[in-house]
Formats: C-alpha cells, sequence, structure tokens
C-alpha cells in the first residue's frame, strides 16, 4: 500500500515505497555504467585516499596491537572498490 498525503504546498508527496522502487529500476537500468565507474582508476585512487585516511585515525584511536586487522579490513574493502 502506497500512501501519498498533500505536503503543505498541497503537492500529493511521493511515498517511500515508489521512491525505493525508482531507485531500484534505476538501479538495474544503469547496473554496467555503475560497475564501471566502481572499477574505475578514479574510483580506485579516491578509494585508496579515503580507506587510507580511515584507517590512519582507527589506528590512532584503537588499541596497540590492532593495527594488522584494520590493514586487514582496509585492504578487503579497497579490493571491493576500484581496479586494484
Amino acid at each position: 500500500m502506497v500512501l501519498r498525503t498533500p505536503g503543505k504546498n498541497g503537492r500529493v508527496t511521493m511515498g517511500i515505497e515508489d521512491l525505493v522502487n525508482q531507485g531500484n529500476e534505476f538501479l538495474e537500468e544503469n547496473k554496467e555504467k555503475i560497475e564501471g565507474v566502481l572499477k574505475s582508476d578514479k574510483a580506485e585512487e579516491i578509494s585508496d585516499n579515503v580507506l587510507g585516511a580511515a584507517a590512519g585515525f582507527v589506528k590512532k584511536v584503537a588499541p596497540e596491537g590492532a593495527a594488522a586487522q584494520i590493514d586487514d579490513v582496509r585492504n578487503k574493502i579497497d579490493g571491493a572498490v576500484g581496479n586494484e
């Protein structure tokens, strides 16, 4: 069931179900393009920078001896994004 109610401006707002369906349709229609972007050189560069910074921060606040586990998690995430 989709509930649509008039907003403050009198227009009918889109229901959550409609938004989810549109998002799913967009993903399905653009699946190849999205996968291409996620496996690009630019995505690799950005993910390396973000993951490196995040791992560095976590190492500063994590207990001693956790560095290897942090690096392992970082590497697993990095393997899912980019092309390396």
